[in-house]
């Protein structure tokens, strides 16, 4: 264990405050499953469940990268085809297969075990994200154990896990929680392989379950996300080969053999994708979606250097506060081997996510864990600056009761109503951030942050939980979706005019037309169970052309709701035929 790494520069630490406060029962909980690594997993475990089921199993499908990823996969389970990716007609090349398979096997056990209509229940498609994200949780542990105690290391778990920006990820279906474990993973076995030979280790009989680890994260990740892991990779062993002004300690990772595992896990798809489409995967993928995030704001997610770094204070709650208050002491100790291994992790790539023009608040989530072990160390040691202590510990609660805030306008505005059953855990939060914030000094920095967690974890619970499932406007594809299952008709089939969300396909079926007013009437006329789902800027040209045609029609429903991606409310019209004049 390299628990020595930090107290050289970091100094002895102080006694602790034997005050009481409200975080004292969870200090003994973390004392007690500190004993050993068996009870520390099992700890870690459900706090992961905990902290990232509220909401799971109830937040409708997201628009639009959820609904796409869950589409496409929906796409290769009903035809079969687990080589193509396809969102309906048009190929989806942005990003290769990995999570496609992950969700395909989610789907196709549950189909296996009896869960009815298993091929539209998102759910289904999150469950790799949600084991994603404790597997990184867990892997945050080990890779913290090769420079912190076990202590250091929960410490460290937990604050990744009680994260916003991991708490959002764990619950969408998408490529980033898994991304992080295989990141993880691949860089806490690389930590081990310098920090051996920093403490001058036998290189001539390096252990083979590092080098294993290491390149079959890489292969992984390089299955989700393309060449982005090797970026983590690269840039970190870079740094430190400038550093130490040298990299001979890459040599025990056994490149060779390796490199030939890596081949073996990622070609056969590789090469299978280029027989089926040529070179467009890779014209799409690389060109179409990395490269052009370097120089132009892709999707209109453009934003200046530094986003991240503000971004920071709320998507790394409730660690952010000690991140600014353990930096100061971080910096002093750069030199030593893990602190430097860390933020030869964390830098590098850092800026270059502030460079790129395309910014997104997932992105720097690879680099949460160095920083999250980081901070571990320096509350190991009771060395966090005091300069932060009012400003910095004020945030712990100020999150939650903006939040709160937020929560009552959003919910008043969409509902007409408080939604009642939420107030009590944003009540505990707010509690949990009060003693966190009102409690905290420098020697009890640790009992501060564990009520920081619990405040995390109700305000997860209200947010997630409650509030979020009860904004049914802000999810009309729901509504359409269950408007047309009530139907009394066999398969029927629509088109959508106006209103073209992701969600709406994938809920409404594979099938489902996306077009105009105009070509919606046309649709409408060629069958009985037919349906016109127009959203209301399209209804002039629908009626207009319903006339022409001789289509007569009626209401089956209207559905009122908010589109969030392009910001304005929506009123769709399902119309049905009643034949034609």
């Amino acid at each position: 264990m390299a628990e020595n790494v930090y107290q050289s520069r970091f100094g002895a630490p102080r006694e602790p405050n034997t005050r009481v406060n409200p975080g004292r029962g969870l200090v003994s909980v973390v004392n007690f499953v500190t004993v050993s690594d068996t009870r520390a997993v099992l700890f870690l475990l459900v706090c992961g469940f905990l902290m990232f089921l509220p909401g799971f199993f109830n937040i409708p499908p997201i628009d639009r990268d959820e609904a796409r990823f869950a589409q496409a996969t929906k796409q290769m389970v009903e035809t079969g085809d687990f080589i193509d990716i396809r969102f309906q007609d048009e190929v989806r090349y942005k990003k290769p297969v990995g999570i496609y398979w992950l969700q395909a096997a989610a789907v196709e056990t549950a189909s296996s075990l009896g869960v009815p209509r298993a091929q539209v229940r998102i759910w289904l498609y999150r469950v790799p994200s949600l084991f994603g994200a404790i597997g990184a949780v867990l892997l945050t542990y080990w890779t913290a154990l090769a420079f912190v105690t076990r202590r250091g290391a929960v410490l460290a778990s937990l604050l990744l896990c009680s994260s916003v920006l991991l708490g959002v990820e764990a619950r969408l279906a998408k490529t980033d929680a898994v991304l992080l474990l295989t990141v993880v993973a691949a860089m806490g076995a690389l930590a081990r392989v310098y920090l051996s030979w920093q403490r001058g280790e036998d290189p001539d009989r390096p252990p083979w379950a590092w080098p294993a680890i290491f390149w079959t994260a890489i292969a992984g990740g390089v299955l989700l996300k393309g060449p982005l892991i090797l970026m983590f990779v690269v840039l970190t062993v870079g740094t430190l080969a400038i550093m130490d002004r040298s990299a001979n300690w890459l040599w025990r990772l056994r490149p060779l053999w390796g490199l030939l595992w890596l081949l073996v896990l990622v070609l056969p798809w590789f090469v299978a994708i280029f027989w089926r489409a040529g070179d467009a995967f890779f014209a799409d993928s690389v060109g179409g979606d990395m490269l052009s995030k370097l120089a132009n704001a892709q999707e209109s997610h453009g934003a200046p250097p530094l986003t991240y770094f503000v971004l920071f204070w709320v998507t790394f709650w409730p660690g952010a506060p000690l991140a600014g208050m353990a930096a100061p002491a971080i910096w002093r100790g750069r030199r030593e081997p893990g602190v430097q291994f860390l933020l030869a992790w964390l830098i590098p790539s850092w800026i270059v996510f502030e460079l790129v023009i395309t910014k997104l608040p997932h992105y720097v989530l690879p680099l949460y864990p160095a920083i999250a072990i980081l901070i571990a160390g320096a509350l190991e040691r009771r060395i966090l600056s005091r300069s932060w202590v009012i400003r910095g510990a004020a945030w712990w609660f100020a999150v939650p009761a903006i939040t709160s805030v937020i929560a009552v306008v959003a919910a008043i505005n969409f509902t007409h109503q408080p939604v009642f059953l939420a107030w009590p855990f944003v009540a505990v939060s707010l509690i949990f951030g009060l003693f966190a914030w009102w409690l905290y000094d420098d020697y009890r920095a640790e009992r501060s942050l564990l009520n920081a967690v619990a405040s995390s974890l109700f305000l997860g619970m209200a947010v997630y939980g409650v509030i979020v499932p009860a904004l049914t406007p802000l999810f009309p594809s729901v509504e359409v979706a269950r408007a047309l299952r009530n139907v009394v008709c066999v398969g029927p089939k629509a088109a959508a005019a106006g209103y073209h969300e992701p969600s709406l396909v994938f809920m409404t079926g594979t099938s489902t037309l996306l077009t105009d007013g105009s070509r919606a009437a046309d649709f409408l006329l060629q069958g009985s169970c037919r349906f016109a789902l127009v959203e209301s800027r399209s209804e002039r040209a629908f009626a207009q052309r319903a006339e022409a045609i001789g289509l007569r029609y009626n209401v089956a429903t209207r559905i009122d709701g908010y589109n969030y991606s392009q910001g304005k409310q929506v009123s769709i019209a399902v119309f049905r035929s009643e034949g034609t004049q």
